[in-house]
């Protein structure tokens, strides 16, 4: 069965195609192996690979072979990747962006996404998403975290609304913020 397009941005054939555009466009250089890039998107590897197959027919992608690895990287030749990473950063990129701005922020526990944002990147329909909230759980330096929020934001293009949660206060669970926050959808930000 082909799963549906994504809400997020429904033009993309599935969601695991506009997060194989997302870990390759967003950052530009990226260059992975198709099983780093199934751990990533958390698609099968041979979905992985029929999807980068179609991208890289379409000139979106380009890959190289070193032994038995493939590596997949954006094409920098294609007229595409320019106005399609715009698209791709404002639909599926904020998980992208907000990995490559916390990182190396100390104290952070657990990075997530939560909100419009995380329940359309989980196929739930609704309004396109207005903003990006990032759940920050730990004790990190407000200061940084409110940086990192300001230049995630300019490059999503979307506001993003970070909010720095102590870990005993999340452990707990017992106030209204954190218990709708847990049931919500979310999708955690990988930390480098």
């Amino acid at each position: 069965m082909v799963a549906p397009a994504p809400p997020l941005l429904p033009v993309f054939r599935s969601r695991l195609q506009g997060d194989l555009l997302a870990v390759l466009l967003v950052v530009p250089g990226t260059e992975l192996t198709l099983t780093a890039l199934a751990g990533r998107t958390g698609g099968s590897l041979a979905a992985v690979q029929r999807e980068t197959s179609r991208l890289e027919e379409a000139g979106i992608l380009r890959s190289r072979r070193i032994g038995n690895a493939r590596l997949v990287s954006a094409d920098p030749a294609s007229p595409a990747i320019a106005p399609l990473t715009e698209l791709v950063t404002l639909s599926f990129g904020p998980v992208q962006v907000l990995a490559e701005e916390f990182d190396g922020i100390a104290d952070v526990d657990a990075l997530e996404v939560f909100g419009s944002w995380a329940a359309r990147h989980h196929g739930e329909h609704g309004a396109p998403p207005a903003d990006v909230d990032v759940l920050v759980v730990g004790s990190p330096d407000r200061d940084t975290v409110h940086d990192a929020a300001t230049r995630a934001e300019e490059r999503i293009g979307l506001p993003v609304n970070a909010t720095v949660v102590a870990p005993q206060r999340w452990e707990s669970g017992t106030d209204g913020f954190v218990t709708r926050v847990r049931e919500s959808s979310r999708v955690p930000v990988p930390r480098r």
